[in-house]
């Protein structure tokens, strides 16, 4: 029998719970009147100067708003360093896992709507999901990472093939039943395991319940009704709408300490078709807007996208209750709906390409860290840059 939760944990839910309502629209301001210190932002910034000159990471845009005031938004390095092009502010980043908490936000939404529930077996809206080592795989599990999948690959390989009994071969939906056929290897609701598949099959949800492709109904419902107008799930030039040159060089760092380009804007996307695990693109500018939608409890600019509640839960720590009392006391952060959360409130998800975004409740703080450069460097420079940030609050 699992042990009643810890009271850090239930003072985390009440502060989730306590999240502004309030409609605070993003501004430039001065640091001073957010309360700021100006000379500690400059250091968290000279950090990242020399990280870039030091060649540790290539490229690197950083956001910071506090109480609706974008006080700090500087674009350093190379967004092609072989070609000598430099950064730009509105720089479109590959987001990785960063399209999460989107995905997770698209599934609350149709959940409030009623077209899905939390609790649904996903058995009830995808057929093959409907057999002994799948069905009792919950939307809950898949939003939290404990359905049991155990599924390595992003999707199987290789993709399907169209065929006359799948002309729309390969698509999210057909790969997606590939993994319910295979379902889950450990007891659903029982432990925690990052997974891509899982997110994928949210994914693929959404565009059952909606009767949408999956990027049509994120852009209606999400980024069109909060002005994200850089937020795209296709990194080819006829789906950005001309903006595939805003996007960078993805660098990988080998284990010589060169940098190698992984990726260049106008190779092939990774995937013929959108996907849920990651794949969105967007700029710090859109990505603070979603991240200030959550500190608002829901709503920007006078639109509503989530209930406080369902904010509320969303950045509450799920996955608490699969762990001991001994285990909960050694943690030191939980996963909600699509965000990670931490004993001391902050939500936050990364990227794989290297982008990182912190949210931090009671202090209505927005920081982002979005490189195209992931290596050794970026998980200690991020975390020194969110440590500056929050030591620059004088008040």
């Amino acid at each position: 029998m699992r042990s009643v939760l810890r009271p850090w944990i239930v003072i985390l839910l009440l502060t989730s719970n306590a999240l502004s309502a309030q409609d605070v629209v993003l501004s430039v301001g001065a640091p001073s009147a957010a309360g700021m210190d100006e000379t500690i932002l400059a250091a968290a910034v000279h950090m990242y100067e020399t990280a870039v000159r030091q060649d540790q990471v290539r490229n690197i845009v950083l956001l910071v708003a506090r109480d609706g005031k974008v006080v700090l938004h500087e674009a350093m390095g190379w967004k092609d360093k072989e070609q000598g092009i430099p950064l730009a502010k509105d720089a479109m980043f590959r987001m990785a896992s960063n399209t999460k908490p989107v995905i997770a936000t698209g599934i609350s939404i149709l959940v409030e709507e009623g077209k899905l529930n939390y609790r649904d077996l996903v058995r009830r809206h995808i057929a093959a999901f409907d057999n002994y080592r799948s069905g009792a795989i919950t939307i809950h599990h898949l939003l939290t990472h404990t359905s049991g999948f155990r599924i390595e690959p992003i999707f199987f390989g290789p993709l399907m093939q169209k065929s006359p009994e799948h002309p729309d071969a390969p698509s999210l939906q057909l790969e997606v039943a590939r993994f319910g056929e295979v379902g889950a290897t450990e007891l659903p609701g029982t432990t925690y395991e990052y997974s891509n598949p899982g997110y994928n099959t949210l994914g693929a949800l959404a565009e059952v319940a909606s009767g949408q492709p999956l990027d049509v109904f994120l852009r209606e419902r999400i980024y069109a009704p909060l002005g994200m107008i850089d937020s795209y799930h296709h990194e080819v030039a006829d789906k950005l709408d001309g903006k595939l040159d805003r996007m960078s060089v993805v660098y990988d760092l080998k284990e010589d300490g060169q940098w190698e380009a992984r990726w260049r804007p106008g190779a092939p996307p990774q995937y013929p078709f959108v996907r849920a695990s990651g794949g969105m693109i967007s700029t710090a500018t859109d990505y603070a807007i979603f991240c200030q939608m959550f500190l608002n409890g829901g709503v920007y600019n006078d639109t509503r996208i989530l209930k406080e509640e369902t904010v509320a839960a969303m950045t509450s720590p799920q996955t608490a209750s699969i762990y001991t009392a001994e285990e909960r006391e050694r943690r030191d952060s939980y996963y909600g709906y699509g965000w990670n959360v931490s004993r001391d409130g902050i939500f936050s998800h990364g990227g794989s390409d290297g982008t990182a975004a912190w949210v931090v409740p009671d202090r209505k703080l927005i920081v982002l860290a979005f490189t195209q450069s992931p290596g050794k460097h970026t998980g200690r420079l991020g975390t020194r840059f969110l440590k500056l940030v929050q030591a620059s609050i004088a008040d």
